[in-house]
């Protein structure tokens, strides 16, 4: 059974930072692309930072510069730096087998953890 569980939200001022995590169990960590997405209130659930099975990574253009994704043993990371309010929203934490370059298309996504909150204040 595929679990995956979020952390590392929380609330912070304009500027500051967070490191979010995703702690993965019931499969193979390793062949497996994973990705970050966020939902705002009101709005659709978008991509945000995503590493593929083979490292390469893909950033959203509203986040690049700012989000750091990683990946190591079972654990995915996303360092976000400088935040802003714009990006308060629910962090999701999703995982798909293969896609070695990666993704950022929720569509391509099986596995989705529950979400954690980030909010950011002005």
């Amino acid at each position: 059974q595929v679990q995956l569980v979020e952390s590392g939200g929380g609330s912070v001022q304009s500027g500051g930072s967070l490191r979010l995590s995703c702690a993965a169990s019931g499969l193979p960590f390793d062949n497996y692309a994973m990705g970050w997405f966020r939902q705002a209130p009101g709005k659709e659930r978008e991509g945000v930072a995503s590493i593929g099975s083979n490292g390469t990574t893909r950033y959203a253009d509203s986040v690049k510069g700012r989000f750091t994704i990683s990946r190591a043993k079972n654990t995915l990371y996303l360092r976000m730096n400088s935040l802003k309010p714009e990006d308060t929203g629910m962090y999701y934490c999703a995982a798909i087998y293969g896609y070695c370059s990666g993704s950022l298309r929720e569509i391509d996504f099986g596995y989705w953890g529950q979400g954690t909150q980030v909010t950011v204040s002005s």
